[in-house]
């Protein structure tokens, strides 16, 4: 459950603070409306700011797979905000689609609801922002009602690393720590937490005051734990890794399905991969991949032999 006046604030001010809103912005997130990523920066945000917003009824590959750049062509849009799955799909039709079109007027291109792998980053960045818009990587959860990590107004003079969501957002200290709340070294896996309060946070689960506290606040005692797993940097940079729940047990080894998943996007053949976790007699557990590749693949086991040994 989340506040209205909490809330509110918290989207509006995470709107104006990742994207430094202005009169002539015209704003597209391409969520689904459903999702809280649609009511709060297609709805709530943009309109609680002014904004001229896109809404966007359909699919974004439909009836062509240049309809995305033909809506930013025809209504001037200066923000993307959009997810890698997506920009994935968009990937696998090619440089044609984008350059047939006219996106000069795009500023800054956004990314949420997964980590962003770097070879995604990169053509995101060189082919749709054509190397002049930066990268909004942003972190947050329908929990958070907002943004928490990610790069700030006046990213243009912030070195951005592909695949990092950057620095906590304004009044949001964050740390990465080990099972017991110890803050953890540079570059060492652990466990996303916040330590204080921020105006966006749930207020609880309805009609489940139990299931709130032990889901969010008792693993770590004193703060919230989104159940993630990240690193942070030498430079202080935070790098989202994936659920700490969705973890295999392979022959006593906890490996993160997500991190699994990272390797096989890298790969130039995949454009979508699941991994999942299969019983087995002797190491108790085994990772199973399922990739959707980018093109035809002519010899399927020399292929399957380079994606296991990636």
């Amino acid at each position: 459950m989340h506040s209205t006046w909490g809330y509110l604030v918290y989207v509006t001010k995470t709107m104006e603070w990742t994207w430094g809103i202005n009169d002539m912005d015209v704003f597209w997130c391409t969520a689904d409306i459903g999702w809280i990523t649609g009511h709060s920066y297609v709805v709530y945000g943009p309109l609680s700011l002014g904004t001229t917003t896109v809404i966007y009824e359909g699919s974004i590959d439909y009836p062509n797979p240049g309809k995305i750049w033909e809506i930013i062509e025809n209504h001037g849009v200066t923000i993307l905000y959009t997810a890698p799955t997506a920009i994935r799909m968009l990937m696998k039709y090619g440089e044609e689609w984008v350059k047939s079109h006219d996106i000069s007027t795009l500023r800054i291109l956004g990314s949420v609801g997964e980590p962003i792998n770097p070879r995604v980053w990169k053509w995101y960045y060189e082919v749709v922002g054509q190397k002049k818009c930066p990268i909004t990587d942003c972190y947050w959860q329908t929990e958070t009602g907002g943004h928490i990590i990610y790069p700030p107004i006046g990213i243009q003079g912030i070195p951005l690393k592909p695949g990092s969501a950057t620095f906590p957002g304004i009044g949001i200290e964050a740390d990465i720590v080990d099972e017991n709340g110890n803050s953890l070294p540079p570059n060492e896996k652990g466990l996303l937490v916040i330590k204080n309060p921020w105006p966006g946070m749930l207020i609880g689960l309805w009609k489940n005051d139990e299931r709130y506290r032990a889901a969010y606040w008792e693993r770590i005692p004193n703060c919230y734990c989104p159940s993630d797993y990240a690193i942070k940097d030498e430079d202080g940079y935070f790098w989202i890794l994936g659920r700490a729940d969705e973890v295999l047990n392979v022959a006593g080894h906890r490996i993160g399905t997500a991190e699994l998943e990272h390797v096989l996007v890298s790969h130039p053949l995949v454009s979508e991969s699941a991994v999942i976790g299969k019983p087995d007699d002797i190491k108790g557990e085994v990772p199973v991949a399922f990739v959707i590749p980018r093109r035809e693949i002519n010899n399927k086991k020399e292929a399957k032999e380079e994606l296991i040994n990636t």
